[in-house]
């Protein structure tokens, strides 16, 4: 069997390790096999293949990712492939060495995510025209998604089913299929139940669905959908900063932070794995206080 042969069963290998035993979710499964993919690209050349990489070669296949301009994310999570798969390896004992075991994660989060400010996210949920069924969708939606956090992959795909109004919760999957309960408020709850009473029957026009947010043909909305709209209402809200659907869930665990949420909390609300991910929001309440602090003090 030829080297690249054998790379590219191994490969395959992981993936399917990867989609079964760790129930990754599709885009993380085509993220890993692009990072592997530009990984033994980058081999190419030293006719080195990645079985019998050394850690060195693994720490310039990172410097040539940064010499490329790729965000310190998109660095770390190539890395984060490159070791889920070496670790793969180790334990199937197809190496005797891990080559990326010393070497270090970039810094991430070289700047802070945005946000919107709470003057902001009012005039954001005002935009919507209520009266009408695709704006009572819309403002329903904007409502769910700020009063919870979602990641807008989740939020197109939520159920009726998993929403329980009379407990105030709801129930998600998250990345790599893990499920966690959601805390929503009355606002959010009662703009669902105006959307659920006067403008899901009009969309639907007596089609069913499993799905809570629908459009006109009776499916569910698509992110790029989801994404078009919220450009819209941020226009006409009068929102000059550029920001996205993801804007919202960091507004969700900056204004928690902000009145007093304990980051552990946010951190489950979010669905991060790992609280290092949530402890950025720290980042960006040093960064408001000092701004606060540089703006009013006299003598700053």
């Amino acid at each position: 069997m030829s080297e690249r042969v054998e790379i590219e069963a191994a490969v395959r290998e992981f993936l399917d390790f990867c989609r079964i035993e760790k129930a990754l979710a599709k885009n993380s499964l085509e993220a890993y096999a692009r990072d592997l993919t530009r990984f033994s690209t980058h081999l190419a050349g030293s006719d080195q293949r990645p079985s019998k990489a050394s850690a060195d070669q693994v720490a310039a296949f990172v410097d040539s990712l940064f010499q490329a301009g790729l965000s310190s994310r998109s660095i770390a999570r190539a890395l984060s492939s490159l070791r889920g798969f070496y670790r793969y390896l180790l334990i199937a004992e197809r190496i005797s060495d891990d080559p990326t075991a010393d070497i270090a994660l970039p810094s991430q989060w070289k700047s802070l995510p945005k946000f919107l400010t709470l003057e902001e996210v009012d005039r954001l949920l005002e935009a919507p025209e209520r009266q009408t069924p695709r704006g009572a969708r819309d403002f329903a939606m904007l409502q769910l998604l700020y009063a919870s956090g979602l990641r807008v992959s989740e939020l197109i795909a939520v159920q009726r089913a998993e929403l329980d109004a009379d407990l105030g919760v709801l129930r998600t999957r998250g990345k790599g299929d893990k499920q966690r309960l959601i805390p929503v408020g009355k606002d959010a709850l009662a703009a669902i139940e105006n959307y659920e009473q006067f403008g899901r029957p009009e969309l639907l026009k007596n089609r069913a669905s499993l799905f809570l947010f629908v459009t006109n043909r009776g499916g569910p909305m698509t992110r790029q959908a989801f994404w078009k709209l919220l450009k819209r209402y941020g226009l006409e809200a009068r929102i000059m900063k550029d920001f996205s659907p993801h804007s919202l869930r960091h507004s969700f665990a900056t204004h928690l932070l902000e009145h007093g949420a304990d980051l552990r909390s946010v951190q489950m609300m979010l669905g991060h794995a790992d609280i290092s991910s949530t402890q950025i929001y720290t980042h960006v309440l040093r960064e408001r206080l000092r701004a606060v602090y540089d703006e009013r003090h006299p003598r700053a």
